[in-house]
């Protein structure tokens, strides 16, 4: 129970750095703006066209008699609209860690700089492209693993009570812990952690990484929340990442510096 305290302190502190440091939280906008933008205009599209294309896709439906025909196409054009949302909210992060690499990147640094007790931040001294490529690689990996998470649970939502009930929370659980490891690969990437070391770590820590990620994926489920939390939310994921690899950390709220007592992953 303390671990899911401290997550979601680290959560806090996140979004209180970025009001404290207003240019970086505004240029930490940008890429957020630009995802919502291109996924409104995705889902306003299968709102607009979902009803073709399942009908399109569905000829042998055509000489059905009514109603059935029209329930059989109404329910799959909910589900694929259901599933837009549920990947809408799952790829979120990882397509904006991606537009806002640079970002990001800048941001965490800062936070970084501004936590550590000598004032300086690891640097992944990789080129722009060597990163992105890296790290849209490593958002895939982690893409398909939700992907087959939320299918399953999509799946199992269909079961009486528990569908309605214990479904819904593990799957908040579930994204909380995906949402973490996108967020937090800004800083452990900088750091030359692979992608099979930040999951282990993070799979060590998992009360840690729910008490930060479950708040956050709930949150995001608000229209336009995910745009302005992002940028405390990397804030706070840098925060995180510290304390999961043990390193010190001198805490603006307090007098005190912080020593971690996780181990930082060999590789």
């Amino acid at each position: 129970m303390r671990d899911l305290g401290a997550g979601f302190g680290h959560l806090l502190k996140g979004q209180r750095w970025v009001a404290r440091h207003g240019k970086s939280y505004g240029f930490g906008l940008v890429p957020g703006l630009i995802t919502l933008v291109l996924y409104v205009a995705a889902l306003v599209s299968l709102a607009l066209w979902g009803t073709d294309f399942v009908a399109w896709a569905t000829p042998f439906a055509d000489d059905w008699s009514s109603p059935w025909s029209g329930l059989f196409r109404g329910f799959l054009t909910a589900v694929l609209f259901a599933l837009a949302l549920l990947l809408a909210v799952l790829t979120f992060t990882a397509v904006t860690l991606l537009i806002g690499q640079p970002f990001y990147e800048s941001l965490s640094e800062r936070v970084d700089r501004d936590v550590s007790p000598d004032g300086t931040a690891p640097e992944s001294n990789l080129p722009l492209l060597r990163e992105l490529w890296i790290s849209g690689r490593d958002s895939l990996r982690v893409l398909v693993r939700a992907v087959l998470w939320g299918v399953l649970l999509f799946a199992l939502g269909f079961i009486p009570v528990v569908g309605q009930t214990v479904v819904p929370v593990v799957g908040f659980f579930v994204t909380g812990f995906f949402l973490t490891e996108e967020l937090t690969s800004v800083a452990l990437q900088r750091r030359g952690v692979e992608l099979r070391d930040r999951l282990a770590l993070l799979r060590s820590r998992k009360t840690l990484v729910w008490g930060y990620g479950t708040p956050l994926a709930v949150s995001f489920l608000v229209p336009f929340v995910a745009v302005f939390l992002m940028p405390g939310a990397v804030a706070g994921a840098t925060l995180l990442a510290r304390e999961l690899l043990g390193e010190e950390v001198r805490d603006g709220d307090s007098a005190d510096p912080a020593v971690s007592s996780g181990p930082a992953p060999t590789h």
